[in-house]
């Protein structure tokens, strides 16, 4: 999963280690009065099956299959509408074999759902006010299906995408159709002079309201966005476990499998872990292009997580879906509302459906 809830778990380890930050002003972001508005879109859930172990490690028995949903943002400023992602297109059988097989075989299932341009329309959004539409990076839950959007709408995508497609490229996951008649804007990191966090940055619209953020790792040209939503505060945050969640991590969470300084048989210490609780999937078929590279990413993102300024909604953190406010609703206001208190340690909370750290029907 590309930016995935694996965030969180960084940001634990930053928040308890006191790398915190004042406000937004210590990472280098420059001060700007300029806002972008965001709406969030759960296009489709998905699940794969005994294919946790490509995401990530130790996979806790009972936890061999990962489900997730796929976020699409809409993101408008001035007279300007982008899209960040896309989710899923309605037909993935209609996709590269790469991809498709997966379906075929039963290996990949969904949920019933209505792909992003349906969901757009109902939403009285004329596909034609789509200026452009922005991957992360193009595996196929994220690049939707560009055929269904007009010529007129731009792609842009981080200069080191592999915009190769099928049938030249045999292995290839994109396709004629995901590029034919639209324009295709490579960001060019290597002229920008910003770096937050130690990732190279772009100033999209020029006025510190919406920055692209470098972020390769999990598949070459993988890109994060930053979005100002009020002139102090970001979505892209971590704040200090709820003590309930903090109490029931005692039980809820496996010392057999995971550990830490304080910890005892069967009564896990969660403040003394000196480490994150996951890591990346490096095995042969792990979904991380260069599992390296992007733990390192992971890193650089999660550092933002420990600032009250920022608010991560990653691509397919399932301990979000159910407290995200999505479209019509704005999200701009999360840091009003509290969501971040409300939401940021969901992954940890053993009847929320991230939880993924005892084996099922296990006791401790």
């Amino acid at each position: 999963m590309a930016l995935s809830k694996l965030l969180l778990f960084g940001a634990l380890l930053a928040s308890q280690a006191g790398n915190t930050y004042a406000s937004y002003r210590d990472f280098g972001i420059p001060a700007s009065s300029a806002t972008v508005d965001v709406r969030v879109f759960n296009v489709a859930n998905m699940t794969l099956i005994d294919e946790t172990h490509a995401f990530i490690t130790p996979v806790v028995p009972g936890h061999e299959s990962v489900s997730f949903p796929m976020y699409s943002f809409i993101i408008e400023h001035n007279n300007t509408r982008l899209m960040f992602d896309l989710g899923i297109r309605k037909d993935p059988q209609n996709t590269p074999p790469s991809i498709s097989v997966a379906f075929e075989a039963g290996a990949a299932t969904l949920e019933p759902y209505k792909d992003i341009t349906v969901l757009l329309q109902e939403g009285g959004i004329n596909l034609t006010s789509i200026d452009a539409v922005i991957w992360s990076h193009a595996h196929f839950d994220h690049v939707g299906d560009m055929s269904t959007f007009p010529n007129s709408t731009n792609i842009i995508i981080g200069p080191a995408t592999d915009t190769s497609i099928y049938p030249a490229n045999p292995n290839a996951t994109l396709q004629a159709s995901d590029f034919a008649g639209h324009n295709v804007i490579k960001i060019d990191f290597a002229s920008s002079n910003l770096t937050f966090a130690g990732m190279k940055a772009v100033d999209h619209f020029g006025d510190g309201s919406l920055y692209l953020l470098d972020t390769p790792g999990h598949l070459p040209g993988h890109i994060t966005g930053l979005a100002r939503v009020t002139p102090t505060s970001f979505l892209v945050l971590a704040y200090p476990c709820p003590a309930h969640l903090l109490e029931e991590s005692k039980s809820a969470v496996s010392t057999d499998y995971f550990w830490s300084h304080d910890s005892a048989p069967g009564a896990f210490d969660l403040p003394s872990r000196a480490a994150q609780l996951l890591a990346l999937s490096d095995l042969p078929d792990s979904f991380y292009a260069d599992p390296v590279t992007a733990a390192v990413s992971l890193e650089k993102v999660a550092t933002f997580d420990a600032d009250d300024d920022f608010f991560i909604i990653t691509a397919h953190d399932i301990s979000l879906r159910s407290s995200i406010p999505y479209f019509p609703a704005y999200i701009n206001g999360w840091q009003q509302s509290g969501l971040k208190q409300q939401a940021v340690w969901n992954f940890i909370d053993q009847t929320n459906p991230a939880f993924v750290f005892s084996p099922i029907n296990a006791t401790q």
